[in-house]
This record gives structure tokens, sequence and C-alpha cells, in this order.
């Protein structure tokens, strides 16, 4: 995912300059031009930055106006100034104000470019994972009670997001103007990501309170659904109804083994929602293919077999049914 820094300045030549001086570090990060403050507050809404570089002193919002901004509505975002008044005072209040360093008129460009480097590799500090499911991986981060700030990525359409965790806590979200729980969703709608993370969290209080498996399961379902309407819109496909799918499992059984299928027990289980949600997601980041069942040795006498059929299916099997044959049923079984 290449880093893309912000330069700042209301001095055209200035800009331009910069532009075309910072093009041979192309490889490690693009430019984004902003003719004053409250250009740069705009693109910030639709451009997914790393890095901003400002100078101080523009018309309509001067840098300190911008840092103020980026802080408020940014955070995750570091600034260097550009000044041309390189003071103990001047580097006091650049750092109170969020800075994390100031670059002194004049400068080679070069040296602006190592600053900004140096940056942008402090931020990637916690490294950038390919093709992985966000879902699972952010789990992990609270499983892991771990403090970092989530960059990500969605590889079909291009759009990013972000998420702010401490000690495992999820304390906000942002994506596509979104912020909170809103922004979670649009995050978690996407199936395949790149992710950044950076080792550290600039936002101390909680912003968001909800349940973050409560809104990955419900992401899930409205994927889903929508994916369903997709394939609806191509064929039409009568559903079946909740007591018809537990109609035609059993029927199969009946059919296939016997006497003894009187001994198996079908019925839905949102209890275990969560089982099947995490197996899903698994499957989905080693690349494992559709997941379409498992099996749980419950250590007594009735062991259970779990299917995602748009709600979790239970099946409760007894010691003496052929559990073999069972799973081969269910796994090849289309209703």
């Amino acid at each position: 995912m290449l880093n893309k820094v912000m330069i700042v300045d209301d001095d055209k030549e200035m800009l331009f300059s910069l532009q075309e001086g910072l093009e041979k570090y192309s490889d490690v990060f693009s430019v984004v031009r902003a003719e004053d403050g409250v250009v740069a507050a705009e693109k910030l809404e639709t451009d997914m930055v790393s890095l901003v570089v400002t100078d101080l002193k523009m018309p309509r919002m001067d840098g300190f106006e911008l840092l103020s901004y980026i802080m408020e509505n940014h955070p995750e975002i570091p600034v260097i100034i550009i000044t041309a008044y390189s003071t103990p005072e001047m580097e006091r209040l650049a750092k109170k104000g969020g800075a994390i360093g100031y670059i002194e008129k004049p400068f080679l460009i070069d040296d602006l470019a190592k600053k900004i480097i140096e940056v942008l590799r402090k931020e990637a500090d916690g490294g950038t994972l390919h093709d992985v499911s966000s879902g699972m991986f952010i789990q992990l981060i609270e499983m892991e009670q771990k403090t970092c700030t989530i960059r990500v990525r969605d590889k079909e359409s291009g759009r990013q997001g972000i998420m702010f965790f401490y000690d495992g806590v999820l304390m906000d979200a942002r994506a596509n103007g979104k912020q909170g729980e809103s922004a979670l969703y649009e995050i978690f709608k996407w199936d395949q990501v790149d992710i950044s993370i950076k080792n550290s969290c600039p936002i101390k209080d909680c912003k968001i309170n909800v349940d973050l498996r409560a809104v990955l399961l419900d992401a899930v379902r409205m994927k889903d659904e929508k994916k369903a309407e997709e394939i609806d819109e191509i064929v039409e496909i009568e559903p079946l109804q909740d007591e018809e799918i537990l109609n035609k499992i059993n029927e199969l059984f009946k059919k296939e083994i016997g006497e003894r299928a009187g001994s198996i027990n079908t019925f839905f289980d949102q209890s275990r929602d969560n089982i099947v949600f995490l197996l899903q997601e698994i499957g989905n980041t080693i690349d494992a293919g559709d997941f379409k069942l498992c099996y749980l040795d419950m250590d007594k006498s009735n062991d259970i077999i779990l299917i995602p059929l748009g709600e979790t299916v239970a099946v409760e099997v007894g010691i003496k049914v052929p559990k073999e044959k069972i799973i081969k049923l269910l796994a090849d079984i289309k209703l």
C-alpha cells in the first residue's frame, strides 16, 4: 500500500517545486498537493493520507489551525511543520499542538524526504498484511489486548478505513466520512483487505461502545443478504422456510440411515453462531474454500454437527449413529 504524503503551502511555486523534487521518491510515497489549510482539510476527508507536511503562514486556515483540525479529526496522521522561525518556543508550540517535528527554511528537498521516510517507517512499525480477513484479524487484536492503530484498504473497491485499539478495546473507527459504529459496518463489509499496523493509539477516550462480535456477525449477515439479492436478480429461487430446511434434512436421514435416524435431533442453534462465524473467517484467511460443517466432540452420549445454512443448524447425533456417513451426507447436502 503506497503511502500518500500531503504537502500544504499557499506558495504555488514552492508547492510545485516540492512535488517535483520529491518525485524521485515515488517508490516510497506519492505526493498530494493542497494550496492552503481549507483545501487540505477537504482532501483529508476523501484521500487516505499517511503524513502531512504543512507551512505555517497561510491565508484562511494557517498551519496551527490545520494541525488542530488534524489532531481532532484525524489523530492518526502525523504532521511535520515547515517554518522560517526555528526557536525553542516554536518547537514547544509545534509539539504541544501535536506535530511530530518541524523542518526549518531554507531546506534541501532530500532532507525533507529523509525526514518523511523516517516518520513513515516509524508509523509502519507494526508491519503490513495483505489479503486478510479484517474480521478475524481484529478479533485477534481484541484477544491479545493490543494497543495499535489499524489502517484497512479494501482490495476490490479501494475504499479505506481506520480503527483505534487501546489494550484490545476498540476506541473509535472511521471510514468514508463515517465514524464509530457506522464506520465499522463499512469496514466489515469488505472481504479481502490489506492491513497496516502502527503500534500506538493516539485516542485515549473511548468514542464507541459496541459489541465487536455482534457487529461482525451482523455485517456478515448483511453481506450474505446482499449476495443473495444479487443471485435472486439472476435466478428466481423460492427460499426454503425454516421448518422446511429441518424437514429436508430429517427426510434425508430417514432415507439413507434408516431406523437409526430416529436418534438424530436436528434444530436451529443461534448460541453457536459465533463458532460458525469464526470457522468461516479462518477458512477465508487460509483460502480453504467454503465452510460446510464442523463436528463437535462433546464428550457426552451425543455429539453435535454444525452446518451454516443461513442460520446455524445443529445436528445432534447419538453414539450408535454412523457418524462418518452423516458427515458425508451433510457435506454433500443441497437444499
